[in-house]
């Protein structure tokens, strides 16, 4: 029989301590788990999104035996300004930056022929221009000691999702982003992933309405047997890619979705 090897080293505690962290759509759903769930493993949080009064309840939440912190801040992360504001923010409030976890997005669902321009531009602005000009303006900050992203792309980018044209171009986009930026930037220090998450339990996906006439057999083709997930059961895949336990693991797009295209 084998040997068994000793464990030589101790088991992780709080795995972000000492690191700064950019959350981006931090107000809700999988981007206020994601901080929540960062501060609790010791991470200091620059939690972002428009709605201030989301963030002010994703502050609120964070329980006091957390060994990080959330701060809010207010921004628009398409708008070019705006995301080096916010940039500049975390870094002099963490003293540095170490993790970006772009989780900010939109979902619409239109009948591809009355899918509209605007909503077309609304939803590849918001979920993949923004993704693009966080990872920009953060990419000199992680450099300088290494760090990882995070990004979020959708089951969407590899899977057909009926009436969803914009949304699932705008996240093939970020997968595509995403295997480009973890090459380019391999040796140099920082980890680039992405999470693909299916049918989680959130306002945008509540909030969603199909076209009146929508075949729900299609439907029924990305929903998982088990049932929608839960935003805290993501978040924890994005702590393990942001934290040194996913230290060789790079250009992953990680499926998040009950089994759904199992």
């Amino acid at each position: 029989m084998a040997e068994l090897v000793p464990l030589t080293t101790p088991l992780p505690g709080p795995r972000l301590t000492g690191r700064s962290a950019l959350v981006t759509g931090g107000a809700s759903g999988i981007g206020a788990a994601t901080a929540l769930r960062l501060a609790a493993e010791g991470a200091t949080v620059l939690a972002v999104d428009l709605d201030g009064e989301g963030l002010g309840r994703t502050v609120a939440a964070l329980p006091a035996e957390a060994t990080g912190g959330i701060t809010p801040h207010v921004a628009d992360v398409s708008d070019e300004d705006a995301v080096a504001g916010a940039v500049a923010v975390a870094v002099e409030g963490g003293g540095g930056l170490h993790v970006v976890a772009n989780i900010a997005g939109i979902l619409r669902a239109a009948h591809t022929t009355e899918h509209s321009l605007q909503m077309w531009d609304q939803v590849i602005r918001v979920n993949l221009t923004s993704t693009f000009l966080v990872c920009r303006a953060a990419l000199p900050h992680l450099l300088t000691g290494g760090g990882a992203i995070i990004n979020s792309a959708s089951t969407s980018a590899s899977f057909g999702h009926p009436w969803m044209a914009a949304y699932a171009a705008s996240k093939g986009g970020v997968a595509a982003l995403t295997h480009t930026l973890a090459v380019e930037y391999a040796k140099r220090g920082v980890r680039v992933n992405a999470i693909a998450p299916g049918s989680v339990r959130t306002s945008m996906t509540k909030g969603l309405d199909f076209p009146a006439d929508a075949d729900f057999d299609l439907i029924a083709r990305i929903m998982s047997p088990i049932g929608p997930g839960d935003p805290a059961s993501v978040a924890a895949v994005v702590a393990l890619l942001a934290s040194d336990d996913g230290a060789h693991i790079s250009g992953e797009i990680i499926r998040i979705d009950g089994g759904t295209h199992a």
